[in-house]
């Protein structure tokens, strides 16, 4: 889906809930399983979050707001 030529444009924003949890994948981890940096010329970011804590939420919510189109 990510390699759609309609969706080339799009931002891709993932959170990596459960981190306090001592068996979860870290960012990097997750970023090989999913294979992101074959996704070439495309703004995505993994955020490491707790949701229980919050932990993670806001950093994850301020990188997308910065990355958002502008308005025409």
């Amino acid at each position: 889906m990510l390699a759609d030529d309609e969706l080339r444009d799009t931002v891709l924003l993932m959170f990596a809930n459960k981190q306090k949890h001592p068996d979860a994948m870290n960012a990097a981890e997750i970023t090989d399983k999913l294979g992101l940096h074959s996704l070439r010329h495309r703004n995505w970011y993994i955020q490491a979050t707790c949701a229980t804590s919050g932990d993670g939420l806001y950093e994850g919510l301020d990188w997308l707001c910065g990355k958002r189109a502008p308005v025409v």
